[in-house]
């Protein structure tokens, strides 16, 4: 490396502070290695071959790797020590961050930690503008330049208060969800947008009442017979269980969303990143209604 950047032996040598003849021997040593010319002379300037050019591109993405694991050594040296910037929808805020950080905070107690909340669209454009390093977010929609690592899937369901005729029949007709007034989550949501073209590809007219910007909110207006509810199982998990509220599958509608972190694509976590990651899946596994693929 020091060679093609200098172009020069000499130069090289006195960058890497050893004789020029140690730096001519060991490249003459790696073109025996490797059996291939790698630098040619032209006058007094040294340059690469077409062997040394495609071996200096594996040898500076090498270096790159080596450099981020001693920052990363470095780190556990200061153990606890680094930082995390994360931008994550409203309802992962409400539901899986809070378990996922106190796990977090156990593993790196002097992180710094910036946590902002918005639609996975909105997110987006922080990650773009470098004020993020990492979404979690809805797939989908992501821009040509990001990359997005799953971490589980869910499907919606509908919930209806106990007394909704719906709740007798633990499932509901296609004609009959046609008629229905529906609660949902914000209509500039990733969400509904998903739910929107679930129902088109199923032949079903949307039709919702009242466009919620929150989940709380949804579960408390089916509580109390205002309308039906389309929300994940892990969002009405509680009242699910206690019986406040009546889960029902959405039927010819039902179709997988999928969770996940997004990043830059050339971007490559760091070991922080790593274990929320890692962490995020985990807690994922312990939430209704997601598959366990283990």
């Amino acid at each position: 490396m020091a060679v093609a950047e200098t172009e020069s032996f000499t130069k090289a040598a006195e960058r890497l502070g050893v004789t020029q003849s140690a730096v001519s021997h060991s490249i003459r040593a790696l073109e025996t290695q490797l059996d291939s010319k790698l630098v040619e002379r032209a006058g007094k300037r040294v340059a690469l071959s077409q062997n040394g050019t495609i071996l200096l591109r594996r040898f500076r993405a090498a270096i790159s790797e080596l450099e981020k694991a001693q920052e990363e050594l470095g780190l556990l040296k200061r153990w606890g020590q680094g930082r995390l910037r994360v931008g994550a929808t409203h309802t992962l805020c409400t539901y899986l961050l809070p378990a996922v950080m106190q796990e977090f905070r156990e593993l790196y107690p002097r992180a710094e930690i910036h946590i902002e909340s918005g639609d996975t669209s909105e997110l987006i454009e922080s990650l773009d503008r470098s004020e993020i390093d990492l979404v979690l977010g809805m797939n989908g929609r992501e821009p040509t330049w990001a990359r997005f690592d799953p971490i589980f899937e869910d499907e919606l369901i509908f919930v209806v208060a106990p007394d909704h005729p719906w709740a007798k029949a633990g499932s509901v007709a296609a004609e009959e969800v046609g008629k229905e007034s529906f609660l949902v989550y914000a209509r500039s949501s990733e969400t509904y947008r998903f739910l929107k073209s679930s129902f088109e590809d199923a032949g079903v007219r949307l039709r919702p009442s009242l466009s919620l910007g929150d989940m709380g909110a949804i579960k408390e207006m089916a509580k109390v017979g205002v309308g039906v509810g389309i929300v994940a199982p892990w969002v009405a998990q509680n009242e699910i269980d206690d019986g406040e509220l009546v889960a029902i599958p959405l039927g010819i509608a039902t179709r997988r969303r999928s969770w996940g972190l997004v990043c830059h694509e050339g971007r490559q976590l760091n070991m922080i990143e790593e274990d929320f990651l890692r962490i995020c899946r985990n807690v994922a596994k312990t939430l209704t209604g997601v598959p366990n693929k283990d």
